[in-house]
């Protein structure tokens, strides 16, 4: 008999290694895998294809006397069998870092047939697909891997936006801690098709799971993705990095702050030479693209939306996890179908997507489909596709300053809109909230909102008005 256990961090924040050695102390065969994404029913134990939720230590027993209740086959579990699952068509099944687990999953075929069919043909198929950059922007990921192969260097550089740092967001956690041969492969496929000898993967420092799990599939993988050479840098914990110049200055030893652009990086980017700068979920997305075809993978999605999105629902939702899916769902039909609604049990107020740095949506709005165009026509961002539920007793004048504090206090400080603007922002919401000539300082909050949003060099200040705005359009009562 095997059992099956996630080796994932939420896992084992829920308990994971306990149950597990409780299973080996009973002379179990344990093996530790990737997560399904199923948070909520961590720590979940897979003997045999059937799962059982939840599970502690003093459960062990009568699981392995088969007296324990289960949920079923883990594989029909309806919250699995309703997504389209292309990224992350491995979770749960195979050992993160075994070769031949991932050998045996397709691993390393669009590496392969990029080698086959050239860069020039590896760079079409990556167009046809229609992918789009997955860490919040949305830019066609073939325009930019053109760009830089086109571009006259003497070196070139891929590197891996893993700084993933925005509320309930995950994904790219999930990537590197179980499946980190595929992310190696999408960046030596990246390599391949524009020409650069060296890749760099940016961790931030809070995941020393992923950062561990890079580092031993970067040395068990070197011979195979060679004369590619990846590397592994662990970022400082500055929220900012994840904004792409910041990264590269940071990647470079220097002070992590936004550059003004032009020259983009495409052109002029780690040191000084063309680098595409791509997050996890776009790399990651890379090995199916080349395995099944371009058009195979724009067959998912909606409009200029192709493909699939790891969707990550978070907060106050009763069925929290990972959820993948083409574009083209709707808002309501990701928090109240798939997510359940809220854990409290009380009602929906409103979600936020994006980060912190996203819209509140309040469910009068949940018709909106997941589409980058109908979000951003909706002042709205997708962002890395955290949705974060809340029910009907949060505070939004209270939210709407947290989205200010979070921009004084992460402010790289390189421009005077974000660096002075969040900060007088919190104490215009301050008098707001004291009611203090409110609708005065609503007016003032409004056109310092502006101010922020066009004058700003990177998304950090540009981006703050989209939360503070939307909790005032959509909870005009909670600030007066």
């Amino acid at each position: 008999m095997k059992i099956r256990i996630s080796d994932d961090a939420l896992a084992i924040a829920c308990g994971a290694d306990t149950v597990a050695q409780a299973f080996m102390h009973a002379r179990a065969e344990v093996e530790r895998v990737s997560s399904w994404g199923m948070h909520w029913l961590e720590p979940l134990v897979d003997v045999e294809g059937v799962g059982y939720a939840n599970v502690t230590a003093d459960q062990v027993g009568t699981i392995l006397a088969g007296e324990a209740e289960s949920i079923g086959a883990i594989a029909e579990h309806p919250f699995l069998t309703v997504q389209s699952r292309l990224t992350f068509a491995r979770a749960g099944k195979t050992r993160p870092t075994s070769l031949d687990d991932y050998y045996a999953s397709e691993g390393w075929l669009g590496l392969a047939k990029a080698r086959a069919i050239g860069a020039d043909a590896t760079i079409e198929t990556v167009f046809a697909s229609g992918l789009r950059g997955r860490g919040g922007a949305g830019f066609p990921a073939g325009i930019k891997w053109k760009t830089v192969a086109s571009a006259e260097a003497d070196s070139k550089y891929i590197v891996c936006n893993a700084d993933e740092g925005d509320s309930a967001t995950f994904a790219d956690r999930m990537v590197m801690e179980g499946d980190p041969f595929m992310l190696i492969e999408g960046m030596a496929i990246a390599a391949l098709a524009v020409g650069a000898s060296k890749g760099y993967v940016y961790i931030r420092s809070e995941y020393p799971h992923a950062i561990a799990k890079m580092e031993a599939a970067i040395a068990a993988s070197t011979h195979l993705v060679a004369p590619f050479v990846v590397e592994v840098r662990v970022g400082a914990g500055a929220y900012v990095c994840g904004e792409e110049t910041s990264l590269l200055n940071s990647l470079e030893g220097k002070r992590g702050e936004v550059r003004a652009k032009p020259p983009l990086p495409a052109l002029e980017g780690l040191f000084g030479k063309p680098t595409v700068v791509n997050n996890v979920l776009t790399l990651a997305a890379i090995p199916w693209i080349l395995t099944h075809g371009g058009e195979a993978y724009a067959s998912y999605g909606m409009g200029r939306s192709k493909g699939t999105m790891p969707v990550q629902l978070a907060g106050n939702v009763k069925y929290g996890g990972l959820f993948e899916v083409g574009f083209g769902i709707t808002l309501g039909e990701l928090v109240n179908d798939i997510g359940g609604g809220t854990e409290s049990g009380r009602p929906v107020r409103c979600v936020q997507v994006g980060g912190p740095l996203g819209a509140y949506i309040p469910p009068s709005r949940f018709d909106l489909p997941f589409d980058y165009e109908a979000f951003a026509a909706a002042d709205a961002l997708i962002g890395h596709a955290g949705i974060t539920v809340f029910d009907d007793t949060v505070d939004m004048a209270q939210m709407a300053r947290f989205a200010m504090e979070f921009c004084a206090i992460e402010s790289c400080g390189k421009c005077t809109p974000c660096r002075l603007g969040s900060t007088r922002g919190v104490e215009t919401l301050d008098q707001i909230i004291a009611g203090k000539n409110v609708e005065a300082n609503l007016a003032l909050l409004a056109d310092l909102s502006e101010t922020m949003k066009f004058g700003s060099l990177c998304a950090l200040g540009g981006f703050t008005p989209y939360p503070v705005m939307s909790a005032i359009t959509h909870f005009p009562e909670d600030f007066r």
